[in-house]
């Protein structure tokens, strides 16, 4: 991960939604960015926060207690163990820092048949 990337020319290289790819790492964190559109699922990471940041279109996260909205340029960190519902409209792009390894399911307990389990894809 000793090289310069450009986020934009690494967005060019997916079109799968829901599937982020690991753009470098941070010690023992992934730099993940993602194409999402629609409605992903509820779950929840046990064992760690969840930081999103809102690259492009309008991104919504749905909590239990509140529902928190992010347009471009606006972040927000999910608590550990705090369930929440992503969504976002069609061409939304987020990038996220989390510990290598962890699924993008979480800790899920609802229908997830509709996503793919990932644990942070390579842009290759």
């Amino acid at each position: 991960m000793d090289t310069v990337t450009n986020i934009e020319d690494a967005f060019g290289r997916f079109d799968e939604v829901w599937a982020p790819r690991v753009l470098t790492r941070v010690n023992d964190y992934d730099v993940r960015i993602a194409k999402v559109e629609g409605d992903h699922a509820w779950h929840a990471h046990q064992d760690t926060d969840e930081f999103f940041l809102c690259l492009a279109g309008r991104f919504t996260i749905e909590m239990r207690e509140r529902t928190v909205v992010l347009g471009p340029g606006e972040v927000f960190t999910v608590a550990r163990g705090v369930d929440h519902f992503p969504r976002a409209e069609p061409g939304t792009r987020i990038l996220m820092f989390e510990p290598q390894g962890t699924p993008t399911t979480g800790d899920s307990y609802a229908d997830i048949s509709h996503l793919r389990t990932t644990y942070g894809l390579s842009l290759d």
